[in-house]
């Protein structure tokens, strides 16, 4: 089944994954303040503003660290929002309000997901016909195709590399990258799983 790019989040770790049959030349690369997405050195070019972006970020709120992962640019605006003091509700309904769902040819829906240092976890997600913001206890998937209402996941990696490979193997069709993220004593440890690209 193709499900598109998605997002698994709980309260200990969470996953994103690019996947993509017209895009696949993309990789995720480690920045000073961000995970971001971009094509591989042999991608063809392309002016699609929806193929790079920063997938995965980690700010310093008046609470304390959240990360905030999805599929898009507004993993920037949601971020941004925690940083000036936002509740994670709030700061994941304005930004995709505001981005709402991609203008591709597909209407494809915006998804994204929070973790503070407490472990309060949110999944969102903006389509054509609805905004859903949801808190999570349980291991939860969101993804842009097929699965886009947030349903409970099996998911329990042991570190954060184990999450973005466990993204990557899912038995979804067309993986390419995974950025994995898990919640720990001395803050939140990430890392990236670009499988062979």
């Amino acid at each position: 089944m193709y499900v598109g790019r998605f997002v698994v989040v709980g309260p200990d770790a969470g996953a994103y994954r690019v996947s993509s049959r017209s895009f696949p030349n993309r990789q995720i690369t480690a920045r000073e303040d961000a995970l971001t997405v971009g094509p591989t050195p042999d991608a063809p070019e392309t002016d699609n503003p929806y193929v790079a972006y920063n997938c995965l970020r980690i700010v310093e709120t008046p609470t304390g660290e959240t990360v905030a992962f999805g599929n898009g640019s507004h993993v920037d605006p949601i971020a941004e929002k925690l940083e000036l003091g936002y509740p994670a509700r709030d700061a994941l309904a304005t930004a995709l309000l505001a981005l709402d769902f991609e203008k591709d040819d597909y209407d494809t829906p915006r998804i994204a997901a929070t973790i503070d240092a407490d472990g309060e976890a949110l999944v969102a997600t903006i389509r054509r016909d609805a905004l859903l913001v949801k808190a999570v206890e349980d291991p939860t998937l969101v993804a842009t195709y097929e699965k886009a209402t947030p349903e409970t996941y099996d998911f329990e990696p042991t570190d954060a590399l184990d999450a973005a490979s466990e993204a990557l193997e899912a038995e979804f069709e067309h993986a390419v990258c995974a950025a994995g993220v898990v919640r720990t004593d001395e803050g939140f440890e990430t890392a990236i799983d670009n499988s062979e690209n």
